[in-house]
C-alpha cells in the first residue's frame, strides 16, 4: 500500500478549507475565501504565509522572476484557491507547474466556488530537479 505524502498536514488544511466553504458557501470572490482561510489556519496553529513569492529554478539558476502562491503551508506545500464554478484542466496544470518550478513536492488545488460542495486534489510533483528549494 502506497503512504500518501503529507497526508495528516493535507487533512488539517482541507479541513480548515472546509470550516471556511460551510462558514461562507460558494458565491464570493477568491479574496474572501483567502482571508477567511487565513484566519481559519491560525485558528487552527496551522504554519503558513500568505501569498509567499516562491522563486522559480532555471537549470540550476534561480530566476529574477517569481510565483506567488495564495498559501505555503507547513513551509512545504503550495495552496491555490479558486472561486470558479469546476476546476478545469488549465487550473490542474497551472498547480502541476507551480510545485516543479519552486521544486516543492505537492501542492492543493481548492475550490470554494463549486454551489454542491468544496471541491479540491492534491497533486504531487514526480518530476524532481537535482536543486535546492528557494523561496523569496
Amino acid at each position: 500500500m502506497v503512504e500518501l505524502l503529507f497526508k495528516e498536514e493535507v487533512y488539517a488544511i482541507v479541513g480548515a478549507a472546509m470550516a471556511v466553504y460551510n462558514e461562507l458557501g460558494p458565491g464570493f470572490l477568491e479574496a474572501v475565501y483567502q482571508e477567511a482561510l487565513g484566519l481559519e489556519l491560525t485558528d487552527r496553529r496551522i504554519p503558513f504565509v500568505s501569498q509567499p513569492d516562491l522563486r522559480i529554478i532555471y537549470k540550476g539558476s534561480q530566476l529574477k522572476k517569481y510565483y506567488t502562491a495564495d498559501f505555503l503551508i507547513y513551509g512545504k506545500i503550495v495552496v491555490e484557491i479558486k472561486a470558479m464554478n469546476h476546476l478545469t484542466s488549465n487550473e490542474e496544470a497551472q498547480l502541476l507547474n507551480e510545485i516543479k518550478a519552486t521544486n516543492l513536492d505537492l501542492g492543493l488545488l481548492i475550490n470554494f466556488g463549486g454551489s454542491d460542495d468544496l471541491e479540491w486534489s492534491r497533486r504531487v510533483c514526480t518530476e524532481k530537479k537535482a536543486t535546492k528549494k528557494r523561496f523569496g
